[in-house]
C-alpha cells in the first residue's frame, strides 16, 4: 500500500477506529504532533466525523477547501490533527481530545472557543535577544514574557497566535493528562517535586505521574471544553 497507510492493526491504540474492517489505515505526513496524539485528516473525516465513506470523497472535501484546522484551510489528506486542535467544518466546530478512555475524540465547542487553543511550551530560546517560545504543537511565538516556563501552557488565538493568556504548572492548576496509565484524566495539581507530579483526581484520590504528562488546561477549573 505504500508509503501512506499502516496495517489498521497496527495503528496508535489510541485511535478510536475499528480494527477489523480494511487490512490498512491512511498514516499521518510527518508533522506537529505525536502519531499517538493525533489522527491523519483522511482518518478523521471519515471514521471520526462521518462526514466521507472513502478516501476519495474526503480528498474532494479536503480540495474544496471546506475544512480548518486551528483556522486555517488544509488539504492533505495525511495532515495529522492533533490534541486540542480546532476543526471547523459547514458550521460546526469541535476540540480534539483524549477522553477517559485514552482515546483521541472529539468535543463540540462553539464558534468563539473554536477561536481559541491551549499550547503547552515546551521549550525556550533567544532569538535576536527576544525569547521565542517553543509549543508543543510546533509554532514558535516571540514574546518579551519572561515568566514563561516550560511546562506552562499559553492560550493563543487562533489564526493569528497572539497569546491571550499564560496558564502556569504549579499548586492548584488544572492539568490534563497526555500520557502514562493516567492518560485522559484531569485533576488538580497538589505538589511537584522534580520530574514528578501529584494531583487530586475528579474522585478526591491523590495520583502520582510524570511531570511531562502533564497539560495545563486551566486555573483551578479548564479554560476550554474537554468532555
Amino acid at each position: 500500500m505504500g508509503k501512506n497507510h499502516i496495517k489498521r492493526m497496527a495503528a496508535p491504540k489510541t485511535w478510536d477506529t475499528s480494527r477489523r474492517t480494511t487490512k490498512f489505515i491512511t498514516k499521518q505526513s510527518p508533522g506537529p504532533h505525536a502519531k499517538e496524539l493525533s489522527y491523519p485528516m483522511d482518518v478523521l473525516i471519515k471514521e471520526v466525523l462521518n462526514y466521507a465513506s472513502s478516501t476519495r470523497e474526503a480528498k474532494k472535501l479536503l480540495n474544496a477547501n471546506e475544512i480548518k484546522v486551528d483556522g486555517k484551510r488544509r488539504s492533505d489528506f495525511r495532515f495529522p490533527v492533533g490534541i486540542f486542535d480546532t476543526i471547523q467544518f459547514a458550521g460546526n466546530n469541535f476540540r480534539v481530545v483524549l477522553n477517559r478512555k485514552g482515546k483521541l475524540s472529539l468535543v463540540s465547542i462553539g464558534s468563539e472557543e473554536a477561536s481559541i487553543k491551549p499550547c503547552k511550551i515546551i521549550g525556550k530560546t533567544m532569538v535576536n535577544g527576544k525569547i521565542q517560545i517553543n509549543l508543543y504543537d510546533g509554532k514558535n511565538i516571540l514574546s518579551g514574557d519572561k515568566s514563561c516556563k516550560v511546562g506552562d501552557t499559553l492560550i493563543i488565538s487562533l489564526p493569528d497566535h497572539k497569546i491571550s493568556k499564560h496558564l502556569k504548572l504549579g499548586k492548584k492548576a488544572f492539568i490534563f493528562l497526555t500520557g502514562g496509565k493516567h492518560i485522559g484524566e484531569t485533576g488538580i495539581v497538589e505538589d511537584i517535586s522534580g520530574s514528578k507530579i501529584i494531583y487530586k483526581d475528579s474522585n478526591g484520590n491523590l495520583i502520582e505521574t510524570s511531570k511531562k504528562y502533564a497539560f495545563v488546561a486551566g486555573d483551578s477549573k479548564p479554560s476550554v471544553t474537554l468532555e
